[in-house]
């Protein structure tokens, strides 16, 4: 929006309900004004702006707020620092590197305690005030990262211009009066939120690396190095957010023994006491945390998720659309981003002693709290925006080494847990039995070769697993809605409960198949694929060769 689009809004302008706004900024701001009334002008309000008069934002924060008014800060970096502001030329002396920190932290203190007062931050450059240039460097990341703490929006480096604050007093380049003013206005008609109070987390590639039911507590990585180094420095936040109040609780599709192991043990900077509690079922996760929202008394909008997988978080939040969903990152160069997220969403102008106990007072709370058995979100639409491909392999001969080692390592989906040598898949098969895999990929990547099912020549399923890693994209279902339509498709599955296969028994609670008890399970193939054909529809299916 240019200075002839503003005047043109304006003065087209009918009318709407006043927006009272207080634009706190360093430096002048009557030339946005224009563009700020433009801005709230096509949100249908009639700006009613209050700009602090110039260098007297320090004064204002020492004055109780205006209850008529929406209060919004644009933040530079000298607002947290006044000896690094241009305006006052260079420091005579170097300045002292903590005390700076310091100063602006209490800065930052004064903002949280204004309730409903949004904050914009422009990332200026800063004058040779430090030792060197990496001090210098620092000392601008710092103060960024510390307003974004604070909740504080960030503006683009291009959205500032010295030469205007030379000039004029006014910070804001005159290209992006427009597009500033318009987010002032954004930030302005955003009701205020209160931060956040319980945060829900996965566990499995989200709190550690790996899947602790197949790859065993040893297998998972947390530590401060290698693979498992983001998982430590979000633990550690999580951690530091417990310390101030925050509710942990943890939400896995796992055995409850299986889930608690690695937090009993001692070893990480999170421990089982750090939660509210720890949930693991294999239930839907929408249903888990709706309930432990009632049980603590919070409203869902209170609640962040964090999960790795974004079929879960779809179903959360398709489910209980108030929550906040979160992707923890598959890759490092993400982490920088979510946390700076959680520690805005959570932070607290003030901590009391009340706060620090909070979580072994919510703790004795839940003591009773039973998973939740609710169905979750019908996920089909999503799952069909995946584009998903299942390419099926024939693996009867040739090689089938990842085969054998699914039906070997994978505990969850396992229909018996019993783990087969090669040479006595090699008798089945020698005995006129087949042996499928299934590949999946879709657009998040490939997921690699995720299922392995083998049946006799008396076409009996004696080994069907499936990798947790694809949990909730029915898989499962597809694959056997494609099977059932070969020919002589299994008449029975051979099942036996261990300790871990609840997802199986939980599968065979369909009405195609006879009763989930140990021994051999009846399937109707015929009433099965009648009953998904839509899970099928899910996928483009690639149809098996040998290899």
């Amino acid at each position: 929006m240019n200075f002839l689009e503003a005047r043109r809004i304006v003065d087209g302008f009918a009318g709407g309900p006043p927006l009272a706004v207080l634009l706190g900024m360093s430096g002048t701001g009557e030339p946005l004004e224009l563009y700020l009334r433009a801005a709230a002008a096509s949100r249908g309000y009639d700006a009613r702006m209050r700009l602090l008069p110039f260098n007297t934002l320090q004064q204002a924060l020492l004055q109780p707020p205006a209850s008529t008014e929406r209060e919004v800060f644009l933040l530079l970096p000298w607002d947290l620092a006044p000896e690094l502001d241009w305006r006052s030329g260079v420091p005579s002396e170097r300045l002292d590197h903590a005390a700076t920190v310091a100063r602006a932290d209490a800065i930052l203190a004064r903002l949280r305690d204004r309730r409903g007062a949004a904050l914009l931050y422009l990332p200026a450059p800063i004058p040779p005030a430090f030792a060197d240039r990496p001090t210098l460097g620092a000392i601008a990341g710092l103060l960024q990262s510390r307003a974004v703490e604070a909740g504080a929006r960030l503006l683009a480096p291009e959205d500032f211009s010295l030469g205007s604050y030379f000039a004029s007093g006014l910070p804001v380049a005159g290209r992006s009066l427009g597009s500033v003013a318009a987010t002032v206005i954004e930030l302005a008609c955003t009701p205020a939120r209160e931060p956040a109070k319980l945060l829900v987390t996965d566990l499995d590639n989200t709190l550690w690396r790996g899947v602790i039911a197949e790859d065993g507590p040893t297998g998972i990585e947390w530590g401060a190095e290698g693979a498992g180094y983001r998982h430590f420095v979000y633990q550690t936040l999580l951690r530091r957010l417990r310390g101030e109040g925050v509710l942990l609780a943890a939400v896995s599709r796992n055995s409850p023994e299986v889930a608690l192991a690695p937090l009993k043990s001692g070893r990480m900077a999170l421990q089982e006491d750090d939660f509210v509690t720890v949930v693991a079922s294999y239930h839907a996760k929408s249903a888990q945390i709706r309930e432990l929202a009632r049980q603590l008394n919070l409203g869902l909008d209170a609640v962040v998720f964090v999960d790795d997988n974004p079929v879960e978080l779809q179903e959360v939040s398709q489910e209980l659309p108030t929550v906040h969903c979160l992707q923890f990152p598959h890759q490092d160069d993400g982490l920088p981003d979510l946390l700076a997220t959680l520690a805005t969403r959570f932070a607290r102008s003030q901590l009391t002693a009340e706060d620090r106990d909070r979580t072994e007072l919510y703790r004795r709370r839940l003591e009773s709290m039973v998973p939740q058995t609710d169905d979750g979100a019908d996920l089909h639409a999503f799952l069909r925006d995946l584009g998903m491909r299942l390419v099926l392999h024939d693996r009867s001969s040739g090689d089938r080494a990842r085969a054998v080692q699914l039906i070997n390592k994978t505990n969850q989906f396992n229909l018996n847990g019993r783990r087969l040598g090669d040479d006595e898949v090699q008798a089945i098969l020698d005995g006129g039995g087949r042996l499928f895999t299934a590949s999946l990929e879709d657009r998040t990547g490939s997921h690699g070769e995720i299922l392995a099912c083998l049946i006799t020549a008396q076409r009996t399923v004696v080994a069907f697993v499936l990798s947790c890693r694809v949990f909730q994209r029915r898989v499962e279902q597809a694959f056997c809605v494609w099977l059932a339509e070969q020919p002589n498709p299994p008449v029975g599955y051979a099942f036996a409960t261990t300790e871990r296969n609840e997802p199986f028994r939980l599968f065979l609670r369909h009405t195609s198949f006879g009763p989930a008890e140990d021994g051999m399970v009846a399937w109707d193939a015929a009433g099965f694929a009648s009953a998904h054909a839509t899970d099928l529809d899910l996928f483009d299916v690639v149809e098996p060769v040998q290899t």
